[in-house]
Order: structure tokens, then sequence, then C-alpha cells
């Protein structure tokens, strides 16, 4: 395994998953050589069969979406009361607090330890430009790049428990006071 992975990386910590159809069972080996690519934890991926590189990136994305809507929503959980009319302020301060705890908590589940969450889609033809993909038979490869997500994932953490401890002080409020 640790011999088939050095000679599909190129310089600067670069794998390349090639897309070579040798035996019936190809699209297991592709999805094999990825799971051992995201586990190497390397720099970058080059992903060249097309629908695993593009079930990646979907994969990706959806990852991306749950992050951004639990922070968006989290943040207007508390802009909501000082922004809408009274008579919506209330029930849209429970439904972005909601939305946000929800979304965090699906990240949480489903994302959190999924090797793949700290990998991005690169989309810069400037960058990818650069790149030694001269080996490379796909002309429209999905390439990944690492990314530190800790502090991605801090922030929509500390939103969501915010938003959840807001909506709770206010549910208690209306019920105490």
């Amino acid at each position: 395994m640790a011999d088939e992975m050095s000679d599909d990386m190129v310089e600067g910590g670069c794998v390349i998953i090639h897309e070579i159809y040798d035996s019936e069972d190809a699209r297991e080996q592709f999805e094999a050589d990825l799971e051992r690519a995201l586990e190497s934890q390397c720099g970058m991926i080059v992903i060249e069969p097309t629908m695993i590189g593009e079930e990646t990136a979907r994969w990706i994305q959806v990852g991306n979406c749950l992050h951004k809507t639990a922070v968006i929503s989290g943040l207007s959980c508390f802009i909501s009361p000082w922004v809408l009319p009274r008579i919506v302020k209330e029930p849209s301060c429970y439904v972005f607090g909601g939305v946000s705890i929800f979304c965090a908590a699906l990240y949480g589940v489903s994302w959190q330890f999924d090797p793949c969450c700290q990998y991005q889609v690169e989309y810069d033809t400037r960058k990818l430009a650069k790149l030694p993909l001269s080996s490379l038979t796909s002309s429209s490869p999905i390439v990944l790049v690492r990314k530190d997500d800790k502090y991605r994932k801090r922030l929509h953490n500390v939103v969501a428990g915010c938003a959840l401890v807001y909506c709770s002080w206010k549910i208690y409020n209306w019920y105490c006071g």
C-alpha cells in the first residue's frame, strides 16, 4: 500500500489518483486510493476519475454549506430581534437559532471526523496552472487542497452554542417572566 502511494506522489506532497481501468473493480480501487490519500494528510490530492472527483467535491460543498448555514443563521438569531418588526422577531429568533444548532450538530456528526473535511476544492486557475500535472490523462481533474479547519469548526460551534444559550434564555424568560 505504501509503495502504491509513493508511486503517485509528485513534488510538494501531491497525490494523484490516476484514472486507469485495468480491472473490473477499478472504481473500488479509485475509492481506496482516495481514502489512503485523505488519511495520509498530504497537501494536495488530484483526482482524475470524474465520478469520484465530483462526488468528493459535492461532499465537501455540502459540509461547507452546513458550516456557513450554522454561522449565518446563528448570527441572524442575535440580529433579528433588533432589525425585524416586533411580530416576527421572536419566532424568527428561534428559527434561526434552531437552524444554527441543527446544522452545527449535523456537521459534527457527519463531517467533523471525516478526513475529507480538511480539504477544499481548488478552483483558482492560476494556482492550478503551476501544478506539475503533465502525467494526467484527464482534462478536468478535481484538485483538493488541505486546509486547517480547526478555526472554522470552532467558529460554527461557538456561534451555535451561543444561539442555544440565547434561545434557552429567551424561552426561560418567556415562561418564568
